[in-house]
């Protein structure tokens, strides 16, 4: 069964108010793709959680995902987790990303139950992210902070763990080329950061 898999192969629940501003352990990132990116681990990143929030539905479980509005000055109208910067009194990335997926679509914390983490993901604005796994109950009523989200959806999690769906795409950006992981569903594009944690979710499920 996928939630007991999930259970088992998932890191541990954060404890505190990683991930810690210098980076330890293992972490993820932007530059699983781009090798000269590769962040330093002497150097300092934001820290930051997001939930990433599977949704128990009986007729198969799905991945409630965000589209960011379109007037923000970072990352406009991509497709996103709930979450952002820990806050000075969160007391873990536990909070900061319940608190954050509260604030920006009401999910109610008491509907969430956390079960594990994924690696830390450092991105190339230099934020240091952990995200937070979440076993949801269907019974939410959702509504968008329209400062911050424009839409609410869900994709089925087996579509999104599945590797024949997930692409690996390229840009130039300064005159280099990047390249990304990217997973197309219907009109949504779901790339980068998003993508890249999504990958790692997939890779805890073929650990079983």
């Amino acid at each position: 069964m996928l939630t007991k898999t999930l259970r088992q192969n998932l890191g541990p629940i954060p404890k505190d108010v990683s991930p810690a501003l210098n980076l330890n352990g293992t972490f993820r990132g932007d530059h699983d793709l781009n090798p000269a990116s590769a962040p330093l681990r002497d150097e300092t990143y934001t820290p930051a959680a997001v939930l990433v929030p599977i949704v128990l539905r009986n007729e198969g479980m799905t991945m409630l995902l965000t589209r960011r509005a379109a007037h923000l000055a970072k990352h406009p109208g991509q497709i996103s987790f709930p979450g952002g910067r820990a806050e000075e009194e969160d007391l873990s990335a536990v909070e900061t990303a319940l608190r954050e997926s509260e604030e920006e679509i009401s999910l109610n914390p008491d509907l969430v139950e956390i079960v594990g983490s994924l690696n830390t993901y450092i991105t190339v604005t230099r934020y240091s992210v952990t995200p937070v796994v979440g076993f949801v109950q269907p019974s939410f009523s959702l509504r968008p902070e329209i400062g911050e989200v424009s839409e609410i959806f869900e994709v089925p999690l087996a579509f999104l763990l599945d590797e024949k769906n997930r692409k690996k795409h390229s840009g130039f950006h300064n005159g280099i080329e990047r390249f990304w992981y990217a997973i197309p569903y219907n009109d949504y594009y779901i790339w980068g950061a998003t993508a890249g944690m999504i990958k790692d979710l997939s890779e805890r499920v073929l650990l079983e």
